[in-house]
């Protein structure tokens, strides 16, 4: 069982069934917490289990794991309890000293509970100003004056005595000490109020992304099943592209579950900061220290630096559809399929390379292109450039001058020392004005991004839905081909002559430009220029 920590316990730290500080705590898979040993007992002698607080259910019986994050909180909550219990002896007891159990700041001297009597009883003595017992006495008067600080200035944001309200801060706007401290206290509980909706936001999201990354594993086994099932029924050439297929769905899903543990790990980073700021309030909000509340509220009134986690979410949805129009179509005849994969082969669609220069009227402020129009960098300084309605003002991007409304076309750019940058094609009409649509196919955008995300580097994709897989081998030079009225825009690794992506099935029906975007410079991390280089 737990044990009780203090007098005044943050509520998201007791178990609800023993009602005490955590022990051991684990959580269940509805996400309630409770101390191991309580919940052990509680599912003592029964067939089912089930969540004490919100009655759930639970198939089999869940294997209960000690729930680290959680654990080191409450070690915080409880270490903060025991500071400042160092005792503080009675300064007029002779031989064996007393625990004083009062400090008179007019006196200043500390008390035990015998020698305190005559300030219980004298009259003079009884206006003297009694607070409990402290140490370090010294932070309570006035250095200048030798007098308790009783009174605070609201204009210097100062505890001062009755001797500063007659010098410096004679025309001030000050009040007793208690009325601040009120004050304060007030402001904290608002402000633990607003640090404890933080943490539920915060729980909240870890729940909501726990339950998508299950969502989505479920989805993918169904469909690795549809998928086997349907493989199986096709010629002996297809049984590649099966293997492919399940090894993508499988690293989507091993991508999906990194950036949910990465997401996961900052989320539980900000709940412990953010409970242990809670902490540091809920003691603050019960001191009757009004000096101690008030030198300690300015640090406290600020909220930790955090995510603003509104829209991040994990897509639970395994999108296959492309893949059954394409093993439909190749089991109707192996003929079809051989076309199909010849057309999409390097070697074919360089036969469509299109000389292709960047168009300065298009092309963001703190862009620099070269003379021959070949090359984009972000040169970090915003450039002297006319306006113009086809330039983008937000997107750190510039379109080509060519555009193209049927037939194909291809065309190479060379991407090597960046470590991000987003290649495609968009449609004429995009918004080039004040903060752009999110880049993906129903706002006009086909694209394939490469970013450095902690120890690897990613292609991101925004298809519906949005796809992440990790790269092989580090591009050097890309190659973008698009089929318009086929309604496909496929992405090449030239070096390894392989394939990245291709969105399939769109529907076109407007001009298409080709879109670069040499992404920010990071402080001459990502300097590096984007080429476009002739197709050999």
């Amino acid at each position: 069982m737990a044990s009780s920590s203090g007098p005044s316990l943050n509520e998201e730290l007791q178990c609800s069934i023993c009602l005490e500080v955590f022990t051991d705590p684990v959580t269940t898979p509805c996400g309630h917490n409770f101390c191991r040993t309580c919940l052990i007992k509680c599912w003592t002698n029964t067939q089912t289990c089930f969540c004490p607080l919100c009655k759930e259910k639970f198939s089999k019986r869940p294997d209960l794991k000690i729930n680290t994050t959680l654990r080191e909180v409450v070690q915080h909550f409880k270490e903060k309890l025991n500071l400042g219990e160092t005792e503080v002896f009675c300064d007029i007891c002779d031989e064996r000293k007393q625990k004083a159990v009062k400090t008179c700041l007019t006196c200043q001297s500390s008390y035990c509970d015998s020698h305190l009597e005559p300030h219980r009883r004298v009259l003079r003595l009884k206006k003297h100003t009694l607070i409990n017992a402290v140490e370090n006495l010294e932070n309570y008067i006035c250095q200048k004056h030798e007098r308790p600080l009783e009174l605070f200035c609201r204009d210097d944001q100062t505890c001062v005595c009755l001797s500063c309200t007659e010098g410096e801060h004679r025309t001030h706007n000050t009040v007793p000490i208690e009325e601040a401290s009120r004050e304060k206290k007030n402001h904290l509980a608002k402000r633990q109020t607003d640090v404890h909706q933080m943490i539920q936001d915060r729980m909240k999201k870890i729940q909501e992304i726990q339950h998508s990354v299950e969502l989505r594993k479920r989805n993918t086994e169904k469909e690795k099943s549809s998928s086997v099932e349907l493989f199986t029924d096709l010629i002996r050439s297809i049984e590649r592209c099966q293997s492919e297929q399940l090894k993508m769905m499988e690293e989507q899903q091993k991508a999906a579950e990194r950036q949910a543990e990465d997401l996961i790990k900052d989320l539980q980073q900000e709940i412990t900061e953010l409970k242990r700021r809670n902490t540091e309030l809920e003691q603050l909000s019960h001191t009757e220290d009004h000096l101690h509340l008030i030198q300690m509220s300015s640090s406290m009134d600020s909220c930790p630096n955090t995510k603003n986690w509104t829209e991040i979410r994990i897509d639970s949805d395994v999108n296959v559809s492309s893949l059954y129009r394409a093993l439909t179509q190749l089991k109707k005849t192996n003929q079809t399929l051989n076309e199909k994969l010849n057309q999409t082969g390097l070697e074919f669609v360089q036969k469509f390379a299109v000389d292709v220069t960047l168009d300065p009227d298009t092309a963001n402020p703190y862009l620099i292109l070269s003379d021959d129009g070949k090359q984009v960098s972000d040169g970090d300084i915003e450039q002297d450039v006319p306006e113009n309605p086809k330039r983008f003002d937000e997107c750190c991007c510039v379109l080509a001058k060519q555009g193209f409304s049927s037939g194909r076309f291809y065309y190479e750019v060379q991407v090597t020392g960046k470590t991000q940058w987003r290649l495609g094609v968009v449609r004429e009409s995009i918004n080039r004005k004040g903060d752009s649509s999110i880049p993906s196919p129903e706002n006009g955008y086909w694209d394939v991004d490469e970013i450095e995300n902690e120890n690897e580097d990613v292609y991101v994709v925004l298809d519906s839905p949005l796809v992440i897989f990790p790269l092989r081998v580090k591009p050097e030079k890309v190659g973008v081909f698009v089929d318009y009225e086929e309604g496909l825009v496929s992405f090449y690794d030239v070096k390894s002559r392989s394939h990245i992506y291709s969105f399939t099935g769109q529907t076109f029906s407007e001009k298409l430009y080709p879109y670069f975007n040499p992404c920010d410079n990071d402080a001459g991390k990502n300097s590096n220029p984007l080429i476009i280089t002739p197709v050999s």
